[in-house]
């Protein structure tokens, strides 16, 4: 009893008053509230509904003490416009995909996805690991914001299609949604690649503004009734082996929080990283039987002949964007690729070889 009535004593002197059920102070003095700008349509699962359980553990879990609003696409900027909005500091936050921002700097593709990169493993290990967050935050340094992983869906679909992509002469004239360095691929191949925000891609397919759209996997484009438009549904998702979301912070912002606040963001997007990725992958299994047994979805896989043309492509991106980058770009592509060199054999000899070994004509069946 002298003790507990000690420590009360003590955290009334210090200012800190005791929450019931917390395992933690809420401390009174620096409290913040900011905004956090999206990309992505309200609601949308996995995407939208990720980066809004990120502002409200954020929030829970500061005691109060940093308050997140989410604003998602178009409310307060539009879809495309984060990067600016968290630089100019209309908001303090954002969540969105790093290889949207190719027009400010090539670097940041690598930070999303490149494609025939990285897996979402592999990804995280290099930004986490590797040299990857160094050379992250100094790409976004000149533009007084920092990035941070934040989610990852996971490998997504080539993407839908009104007809069969047979050769590469199905290619030409396609107009198809493509952001990042995908887009650069598919012109060269032929294609017209657009870039549009998600919410906007069922109105752009029913009118054919365009033939055809790449967006997330199976759980997203279920929610967003691509099926009604386009039957054709196409792997391999080269171009985004393991694509990450980013949490951008205004640096302003950011030093003016305390260090336990800094630590708290890190932690929570850490987290969320690790929880979409969970949620992509246990949700776009029954996402696809849907789509092939109750819409009458083809899924198809693009021809290999297509696909190692799609490999010379990218092999020119690449060099183009090293070529003409600037010196923070060059590094981030030449440790991109040293780090790519040394993970390969290893997923290949053991993620790769047991899934490999999994198409074999075995399976489970409890005897009952």
């Amino acid at each position: 009893m002298k003790r507990r009535s000690f420590l009360k004593k003590s955290l009334k002197t210090a200012g800190v008053v005791p929450v019931i059920g917390a395992s933690f102070p809420a401390i009174a003095k620096n409290r913040y509230e900011w905004r956090m700008v999206t990309s992505w349509p309200k609601g949308l699962p996995g995407l939208g509904t990720g980066a809004e359980r990120l502002a409200e553990t954020i929030t829970k879990l500061s005691g109060g003490r940093l308050i997140i609003k989410v604003y998602s696409a178009g409310e307060l900027v539009p879809a495309l416009g984060v990067f600016d909005a968290v630089a100019d500091g209309t908001a303090q936050m954002g969540h969105d995909a790093s290889y949207y921002h190719l027009g400010k700097t090539e670097g940041s593709a690598f930070f999303t996805s490149f494609p025939w990169g990285l897996t979402a493993n592999e990804i995280q290990a290099w930004v986490k690991y590797g040299n990857g967050q160094k050379l992250w935050d100094e790409l976004y340094k000149p533009f007084g914001i920092r990035g941070f992983l934040a989610g990852n869906t996971g490998t997504q679909m080539l993407g839908w299609f009104r007809k069969e992509i047979k050769s590469l002469e199905d290619f030409k004239g396609l107009k198809f949604r493509a952001p990042g360095n995908q887009g650069k691929i598919l012109k060269k191949l032929g294609a017209v690649p657009v870039i549009l925000p998600g919410g906007e891609l069922f109105t752009a397919l029913q009118s054919g503004t365009i033939d055809g759209a790449e967006w997330v996997g199976p759980y997203n484009d279920l929610s967003l009734g691509f099926y009604q438009v386009c039957k054709y549904y196409y792997s391999y998702g080269y171009h985004e082996p393991g694509a990450a979301l980013q949490l951008t912070v205004n640096e302003k912002a950011w030093q003016s929080l305390d260090n336990d606040l800094r630590s708290l963001i890190k932690t929570v997007a850490e987290a969320t990283n690790h929880d979409m990725l969970a949620e992509y992958n246990a949700r776009s299994g029954p996402a696809l039987k849907t789509l092939v047994e109750k819409h009458g979805v083809k899924v198809m896989a693009l021809p290999e002949e297509i696909l190692l043309e799609c490999g010379k492509a990218a092999n020119e991106v690449l060099n183009e964007v090293y070529e003409n980058g600037s010196y923070i770009v060059r590094e981030i592509v030449q440790d991109f690729l040293k780090f790519r060199k040394e993970v390969i054999p290893w997923t290949r000899i053991s993620e790769q070889a047991y899934l490999n070994a999994r198409r074999l004509p075995f399976d489970f069946k409890l005897k009952i």
